[in-house]
């Protein structure tokens, strides 16, 4: 098509999802289920005018799934409201490091054992499918409330920091087959790919998101400079945390999700004898600018502005990303393998995974059918995958982890869009049936 036939078609299809974004909300459908829709109509299973061959595009979807987990992982880190040192972050931190470990081993042993993959491969399968997804996870991701729910901030943050931790897992995978440097023993790996990279991404991104945000707060609120422009303090962040930590051979992924946690921490700088604006008498009330300069606001007003204008950006790239999945789906080739992979995954793997990470923690029978449900296959996954074919992975192997990868992540799409307004309402009136009784609740 040309570009005026693209630039009719996108604007219809933005105008569109405005006009019906409030009937989907009562509707067990969500925005995700739609685009795949869409893509498959548009590439080769339909009318074709999308052309997205994951081995011959590979580079290119690698680019774009990573651009798109970037601007993810720094929405959720600006999200999710709580202190980096709060035992809250716990239950997450499980999730995505002892469970998502095990996870990639159940994953690489069905490979060994049932798909007749060898170890290597197995390993990376296992990579690639473990980690969940912070973009398709927005119907039950958790809000920056002071309180936030404990069972949607595990899956938020899961889905962030799981992003990161299946690095060294792909990693693994390559070696084994010869396609990364391991090192003598494992060495590297094991001090580099998975230590350090992890380690590194973490600090890298707190402490640029804190220098950055103060800096910024100290000049608009001293000396009124550095005012405006909150969408090249997002873009500009997210580049350096990424840019700097693949520098230093750390995890981009990580450190951009640190960065956005720290940057929403970021303390307002109150000037002596200053009193905040909301105590103050105007019945007009005060300009933005005002706000943004003032040493009460000046943090929050850059807040609002940083995670408004990332919060559109992570919708643009749910649509392009899930687009490209829809495109993409008829290049998966149809297995019998599918029919009980991708149920045993889902049913089996991921609540079984869940059990010895959570050893010792308080959760009950609802908290974990909830986790345990959604686990949501995505982005990340789609990375790793284009990630592992530009590394060398081909032939018949590329084939397979096309199909198991594509059609897990839209089976994924589809299950897990349909539930979600259920069981969020099921997993509600639950917890109202244990709020205790107050003072006011009482007539």
């Amino acid at each position: 098509m040309s570009f005026a036939y693209w630039s009719l078609f996108v604007g219809v299809l933005l105008i569109v999802m405005v006009l019906v974004s409030t009937v989907l909300t009562r509707l067990p459908l969500s925005s995700a289920m739609i685009y795949l829709a869409l893509g498959y109509a548009l590439g080769p299973g339909g009318i074709g005018v999308i052309v997205a061959d994951p081995i011959h595009h590979a580079e290119a979807l690698e680019l774009i799934t990573e651009v798109a987990l970037l601007i993810s992982l720094f929405a959720v880190g600006l999200k999710l409201g709580v202190p980096m040192l709060d035992r809250r972050w716990l239950l997450p931190l499980r999730l995505a490091f002892p469970s998502m470990a095990i996870t990639v081993g159940l994953i690489a042993l069905i490979g060994v054992w049932w798909l007749d993959m060898p170890l290597g491969a197995a390993v990376l399968l296992g990579g690639i499918l473990a980690p969940t997804d912070p973009v398709l996870a927005s119907g039950i991701q958790s809000g920056s409330d002071d309180v936030p729910d404990r069972v949607r901030f595990g899956l938020a943050g899961e889905g962030a920091l799981n992003d990161g931790t299946a690095y060294p897992f792909v990693l693994l995978g390559l070696g084994l087959m010869g396609l990364h440097d391991l090192g003598a023993d494992g060495w590297h790996w094991w001090l580099m790919d998975l230590f350090w990279a992890t380690l590194g991404g973490l600090l890298i991104g707190a402490v640029l998101g804190t220098v950055i945000g103060q800096l910024i707060v100290y000049l608009r609120t001293r000396h009124h400079n550095a005012v405006g422009l909150n969408e090249f303090v997002s873009l500009g962040l997210i580049a350096m945390s990424y840019g700097l930590a693949q520098m230093c051979l750390a995890s981009g992924f990580l450190a951009v999700f640190s960065a956005g946690l720290a940057f929403q921490r970021i303390e307002e700088q109150p000037l002596a004898g200053t009193v905040s604006l909301d105590h103050e008498a105007n019945p007009d009330g005060h300009p933005v600018e005002d706000r943004a300069t003032h040493s009460h606001h000046a943090g929050a007003a850059m807040m609002h502005g940083v995670r408004g204008f990332n919060e559109q950006l992570e919708k643009l790239a749910e649509l392009t990303i899930v687009l490209l999945i829809g495109a993409m789906l008829p290049y998966a080739a149809a297995s019998a393998k599918l029919w009980w992979f991708i149920p045993l995954l889902f049913l089996v793997v991921r609540p079984l995974a869940l059990l010895p990470g959570l050893v010792g923690t308080p959760i009950r029978p609802d908290q974990y059918a909830m986790i345990g449900w959604f686990g949501i296959r995505g982005i990340g996954s789609v990375f790793y995958l284009a990630f592992a074919l530009n590394r060398g992975v081909a032939g018949a192997l590329a084939d397979e982890l096309i199909a198991l990868t594509l059609v897990t992540v839209a089976t994924s799409i589809l299950v897990h869009g349909m539930s979600v307004l259920s069981l969020s309402k099921w997993y509600a009136r639950r917890k109202a049936l244990r709020r205790p009784i107050t003072s006011s609740d009482k007539p």
